[in-house]
């Protein structure tokens, strides 16, 4: 047997990682992927090394290496093409109105924007009309 198929093995470890309780960790050297995203990184594929838990155990983070982060990758024009095209897809209505709203709408549960499901008028600052329907119009 080579020297490269032994494993050092730990009998006493459990495989778990450690737990810490909100703003308990004390750590400079591990973030969150929220804290590594806000430093310009990212995990990497790395493993997590710790837990936070916060309101009882019922929610909880994952902390992972700064040193083994990172850069984060830059959007780039297929990326963003792709991004709007899907964002266009949830904010349209495709109802009668066409229009393109700044906020995602109900689509699995309505179907189409509020005013075309049941006539509440929608606020005009609230979305572009489609360019489509107005020549359509004209």
């Amino acid at each position: 047997m080579a020297d490269q198929d032994l494993v050092d093995v730990d009998p006493y470890d459990s495989g778990s990682l450690p737990v810490f309780r909100w703003k308990q960790a004390g750590r400079s050297n591990v973030a969150t992927r929220r804290q590594l995203r806000e430093m310009g990184l990212r995990p990497g594929g790395q493993e997590p090394v710790a837990r936070i838990e916060c309101r009882g155990g019922k929610r909880f983070a994952w902390l992972y290496r700064i040193d083994l982060a990172k850069p984060k990758l830059a959007m780039t024009l297929g990326k963003e093409v792709a991004l709007d095209k899907a964002m266009a897809a949830r904010q349209t209505c495709p109802g009668p109105c066409g229009r393109r709203y700044f906020h995602c709408l109900p689509l699995k549960t309505l179907g189409s924007c509020l005013e075309c499901y049941d006539g509440t008028p929608a606020d005009p600052a609230s979305y572009i009309a489609s360019p489509a329907k107005h020549l359509l119009a004209a």
